[in-house]
């Protein structure tokens, strides 16, 4: 039995069902940010919420568009394959987590956001070591693209993520969200504006 795929069969299909998942986390954050505007009231907003907002809004459109370099995959396996997706599935649920279903329990998003910060930053830190994995799949080539700077990134953010996880310190949230947006900007326009 056959347990790989070749490119021109497996790439668009495996595109399908990211983008299904990928979808489905930016219908939750615009559907939150909808609600937010329908009624603007309802919970007092927390600026470190709504910036990891628009941070994770940012990286669905990036996970699309980064995810292209996956066509120099040219053996497909189930193993690969039920990694990609559950690398999408990871960033659904931190879509789930910034706008959940009820906010009943808590008072504000702020008093939401800290006290859901542990499953927060914990799935944000593990789509920082899923990323090495996606890199590492598309070839030793795309990996050493990025040179040393993405061997220091990513153990810096998993560390600020522990932090995040640790402390309610509303300097170290600002700055850490703040530090991520601009980080995450200057690493799409300098490594992935063209995709090569």
């Amino acid at each position: 039995m056959e347990h790989t795929a070749a490119l021109p069969e497996a790439f668009p299909h495996i595109r399908i069902v990211m983008g299904m998942v990928i979808g489905l986390g930016v219908t939750r954050l615009l559907s939150g940010v909808a609600r937010i505007i329908q009624h603007p009231k309802q919970y007092p907003l927390y600026p470190v919420h709504l910036a990891w907002v628009v941070s994770l809004l940012l990286m669905l459109v990036h996970y699309w568009w980064w995810e292209f370099g996956l066509f120099s995959v040219h053996q497909w396996t189930f193993g690969i394959y039920l990694f990609i997706v559950s690398y999408a599935i990871a960033l659904f649920l931190l879509c789930a987590l910034l706008f959940p279903d009820s906010m009943q329990d808590y008072t504000s998003y702020k008093d939401y956001f800290l006290a859901r910060r542990a499953w927060f930053f914990g799935l944000l830190a593990a789509t920082y070591g899923l990323d090495i994995v996606d890199t590492l799949i598309k070839g030793s080539e795309h990996f050493a693209r990025f040179g040393t700077e993405y061997l220091l990134r990513t153990p810096l953010f998993i560390a600020l993520c522990a932090v995040a996880i640790a402390t309610r310190n509303m300097y170290f949230h600002v700055a850490f969200v703040v530090f991520a947006l601009v980080y995450q900007i200057s690493w799409i326009f300098r490594l992935f504006d063209t995709i090569a």
